[in-house]
Order: C-alpha cells, then sequence, then structure tokens
C-alpha cells in the first residue's frame, strides 16, 4: 500500500475521486435497502449521493483541467492509514444506527482526508478545491440535518420510529426472550426433580448447570438455523442465535446457582430451594413484564400463561424427583 505523504497531486485527486463515487453508490445502496421500511430516510439518502456526487464531478474536473483525460487507476483501498471495514452495505435489513454510523465514519474520513491533502498541496486551485470540500463535509452533518427536515415530517418520523422499534422486537427482544422463557421454564423440571430426588445441593447445582448449558446450545443454534433474516426482517442469524443462547443459559443458571449453598451448611438444601424458588417467581414475572411491554401481549393474559405454565413444570419436576 502507498503512504499517505508519498501520494502526488494527482494521485490525491484520483483518491479523492474514487471515495467520492464509493460513498454516493453505498448511500444508494443504503437508500434501496430503507426504501420499503424507512421511505423518509431513504430520500435522505439519495440527496446525499447527489452531495458526493457533485464533489465527484468537481473533482473530476480539477484533475481532467490539470492532468488529462487519463484517471490514475488507484483507490483509497490502495492508501495505507484508511479504516479496514466490513461491508455492511451489502447486507439487507440492517438497523438505522448501523448505517449512521457507517455514514459517520465515512465523512470523518473525508474530512479528515480533504484537511491533510490540502495542506501538503503546492498548486492553489488545487487546495483550494481541497479545503471547500473539507468544509463541506465537516458540516455534511448539518446538511444531513436540513434534509431531514425537508424529507421527514413528524407523521414519517413516527412511522420510522415504529418501524425501528418493530425492528428492535424482531431482531433482539424476541430471540431473547425465547431464549429466556426456555431457559428459565424447560430447566425447572430436571432441576428440582435433583433436588428432591438427592438433597444433595452440589448434585442438583451439577444437573442446573448441564441443562442451562445444554440449553443454550440448542437454543443458540436453532435460532440461528431458522432463517437468514434476508425475507423475515429478523436480522442476522449470527446475532440472533448468540443472544438466544445466552438468555436461555441465563435463565437456567438463574434458579441454578442458589444450590452453590455447601451441603456443610445447615438446612442447605432448604435455603437454597427457597432461594430458587423466589428467583423462578422473579423470572417469570420478568418474562411477563417483557412480553406485555414489547409484544402487546396484555399482561394479565401474560401472567397468566407464563407463571401457570411456570408452576405447572415446577410441580413436575418436585413430584418426579419425590416418586
Amino acid at each position: 500500500m502507498k503512504r499517505f505523504s508519498d501520494l502526488t497531486e494527482q494521485e490525491i485527486l484520483a483518491v479523492a475521486i474514487d471515495a467520492e463515487e464509493d460513498d454516493r453508490k453505498v448511500y444508494l445502496a443504503f437508500a434501496e435497502d430503507l426504501r420499503a421500511r424507512y421511505p423518509g430516510t431513504a430520500a435522505l439518502f439519495e440527496n446525499m449521493a447527489k452531495v458526493e456526487a457533485s464533489h465527484r464531478d468537481s473533482l473530476l474536473e480539477k484533475y481532467h483541467e490539470k492532468f488529462g483525460p487519463n484517471l490514475l487507476p488507484i483507490r483509497r483501498t490502495d492508501v495505507s492509514g484508511y479504516m479496514k471495514r466490513r461491508p455492511v452495505w451489502l447486507v439487507r435489513n440492517l438497523s438505522i444506527e448501523t448505517i449512521r454510523n457507517e455514514v459517520d465514519i465515512r465523512e470523518s474520513e473525508a474530512y479528515g482526508f480533504y484537511t491533510k491533502a490540502a495542506a501538503r498541496t503546492k498548486d492553489p486551485d488545487i487546495r483550494k478545491l481541497l479545503t471547500d470540500l473539507a468544509q463541506v463535509e465537516k458540516g455534511h452533518e448539518e446538511i444531513a440535518g436540513e434534509i431531514e427536515t425537508e424529507f421527514l415530517s413528524p407523521d414519517e418520523r413516527k412511522k420510522e420510529e415504529e418501524a425501528q422499534r418493530r425492528m428492535f422486537v424482531l431482531q433482539y427482544v424476541q430471540p431473547g426472550l425465547a431464549g429466556l422463557m426456555d431457559g428459565s421454564v424447560s430447566t425447572l423440571a430436571p432441576l428440582f426433580a435433583a433436588a428432591f430426588a438427592t438433597h444433595n445441593t452440589w448434585a442438583t447445582f451439577l444437573v442446573g448447570l448441564a441443562a442451562s448449558v445444554g440449553a443454550g446450545i440448542s437454543m443458540g443454534f436453532a435460532e440461528a438455523l431458522s432463517d437468514d433474516g434476508a425475507l423475515s426482517g429478523r436480522g442476522s442469524p449470527w446475532l440472533r442465535g448468540p443472544i438466544c443462547g445466552i438468555m436461555t443459559a441465563f435463565g437456567g443458571l438463574g434458579h441454578t446457582l442458589p444450590y452453590l449453598v455447601p451441603n456443610s451448611v445447615p438446612n442447605a438444601f432448604v435455603i437454597a430451594t427457597a432461594i430458587a424458588g423466589l428467583v423462578v417467581f422473579i423470572e417469570l414475572w420478568v418474562i411477563a413484564w417483557v412480553r406485555a411491554h414489547f409484544m402487546d401481549t396484555p399482561l394479565l393474559q401474560a401472567i397468566f400463561q407464563i407463571v401457570l405454565g411456570g408452576v405447572i413444570v415446577l410441580a413436575a419436576g418436585i413430584f418426579i424427583g419425590n416418586s
């Protein structure tokens, strides 16, 4: 790779032209991805792409004036110092946060490039153009705000906020809640069966640990392999899978950890079981609240479904353990 300090003025202009064209294409890709979900923001990015195109044209005109029609085949990826990033613009159904973070990085990078390039350029015409573009990039946040004001009406913003909330529920809350429910409920039977069968806290802890970790691995793979998120809009399976798996293990470990009370402690089994029972009660109420808050399930219905189901599984475990 070529060091920035070794670039000639001709190469500087060629790299800047490539960067502006690349930014234009990426912003159009973002607009295409957002069009169905956030039409107002899609229009914002289309307008930003036009701004980048105007920058490219100004640079290209100056290049032709100074160095002729043949553009050097040098790209910003050929210059050391540029941040190497995953091509998120190739992924569908990106979150607004991810897209805006990528835009912030690109605009910051462009400002830094133009500022440094202008400082070491001897040609006054090229230096003026680079300085002007640096100021434009520095104020791009303000430009984006003006575009947002133009394209996003209050109703449009409300729609986008609602769409963003739905995406958050689909990509984070739903897999996490599925894991928490499975981990909290499915591990009750083996844990309390082992507890009442052995009255040994350490043995019970090992059973609960194995059940929680096993359920976490199983649910994580099941969620990751359920769909790739391209059509459902549920996000990357590499994100949903770990969320679901971790929350599954967390749900089971919550009422497993109390059985770390040593057997040497008087009434260790009673103490550990009482604490575990309290944790189960809290877990079930948290699940019911999350369902009511994020999944639009009536609170009383959520409480009835979750608490009743948990109590049945708990009773089954105790019954089996006492058999």
